[in-house]
């Protein structure tokens, strides 16, 4: 590896071959020495599910121009996995995760494969971004994404950031005339609201089909929500550690025997 440059590591959950790692590829391969490990299929929705009854495939692949590249078999959390284990043989200075086809925003972090890779990579202590364009076509136009993905690596990799940061990133779809930049936010109080078809399949059988709409119920400012509809691309600092220190303090008064 070359230790004159930092080392990003870049994975995904819609799959190697998805516009959006190739977006995020070419937005940040002059900053570094960059190497890829990404789901051989798409894994949305996965979460932070790692693969344990059954084995992981590890293959290289000649996918991009000048960069070592991997496809797993396996999840997104598992691609980080494998990646520190069998490949970097050290800590990447980066992992940087997407670019997603479609929002992450509010409670879509939660099961976001997107976010979990950046995750898993934040838990063994390297700085790490999901980015993800609201806009769920394949034919996705990522100019803007590849912008914001740019300024976010080079703000990244030019200040010292604390071992284990996670940063949610959200792009809105809008005209570069019309992008306002980049804010800090805080996660929406926004969810899904989901109902299931009822179908038939034509052997006769029963199944579901998951559909539903978006929520949001946080009309306070300074949500992603907000700042992507108001064009602004959305910045959250996201942790790992979920203990709610105010419902802690609540219990601890409530049960003190428990202290």
């Amino acid at each position: 590896m070359n230790e004159k440059k930092p080392v990003i590591l870049i994975t995904n959950d819609d799959g190697i071959t998805a516009p959006g790692i190739r977006a995020l590829v070419e937005a940040v391969k002059d900053l570094g020495h960059v190497i890829v490990v990404a789901p051989d299929s798409p894994q949305s929705g996965m979460g932070h599910a790692i693969t344990i009854g059954s084995p992981l495939r590890l293959h290289k692949v000649d996918m991009f121009e000048g960069v070592d590249s991997w496809q797993c078999s396996g999840t997104p959390a598992d691609c980080v996995k494998l990646a520190k284990d069998k490949i970097l043989h050290t800590k990447a200075d980066l992992c940087l995760s997407g670019i997603n086809h479609g929002a992450n925003n509010s409670i879509n972090v939660i099961y976001s494969g997107t976010m979990s890779a950046a995750m898993e990579a934040a838990i063994e202590g390297i700085p790490s971004i999901g980015f993800s364009l609201c806009d769920f076509k394949f034919d996705a136009d990522f100019t803007l994404a590849k912008t914001v993905v740019h300024e976010m690596t080079t703000r990244m990799l030019a200040q010292p950031m604390p071992e284990h940061t996670l940063l949610n990133v959200n792009v809105p779809v809008v005209s570069a005339e019309n992008y306002k930049g980049l804010k800090i936010c805080r996660q929406a109080y926004a969810k899904w609201e989901e109902n299931f078809d009822h179908r038939v399949d034509p052997r006769g059988k029963d199944y579901y089909w998951m559909v539903g709409k978006f929520l949001n119920m946080d009309k306070e400012p300074g949500s992603d929500v907000e700042a992507l509809e108001n064009g602004y691309a959305s910045v959250v600092p996201v942790k790992i550690d979920f203990t709610d220190m105010q419902m802690k303090a609540w219990l601890s008064e409530q049960w003190p025997d428990m202290q």
